[in-house]
């Protein structure tokens, strides 16, 4: 299993291979916590989140990325593909930043649709 720390390395070693640019205005950083979050629409406690795009007054625009959630979804992977992922959840919240920026929401609409995909196959 990559460790919390081996995973901070591989997301700093994965953000500096973007250009700059894209962390305009991305005031409240990239960070990573050793938590887990589950999905309010999770059913049988399957459904984690494992990044998050937010916005507040005090850190403005910033990046979560959920270590434990990782864990929890792809402990089992290797550290190669354990970073694939980690570079796939980076990318899909730097979307998420660049959107907002713009103005757009495509990939927030296709979040909800995954998430509707998801209870749908999860019905009682």
């Amino acid at each position: 299993m990559v460790s919390i720390n081996e995973a901070e390395e591989m997301l700093n070693e994965l953000v500096c291979d973007l250009p700059q640019g894209i962390f305009d205005s991305l005031s409240g950083g990239i960070n990573l916590l050793e938590d887990y979050k589950l999905s309010p629409h999770a059913k049988k406690n399957n459904l984690y989140i494992l990044g998050e795009y937010k916005t507040g007054r005090s850190l403005g625009r910033y990046i979560v990325i959920y270590y434990g959630s990782l864990v929890r979804v792809y402990g089992h992977l290797g550290e190669k593909a354990f970073k694939n992922r980690l570079k796939k959840v980076l990318h899909h919240e730097l979307t998420h930043h660049l959107e907002a920026l713009a103005g757009e929401k495509d990939l927030e609409i296709d979040d909800a649709r995954q998430i509707q995909a998801y209870l749908k196959k999860h019905e009682d």
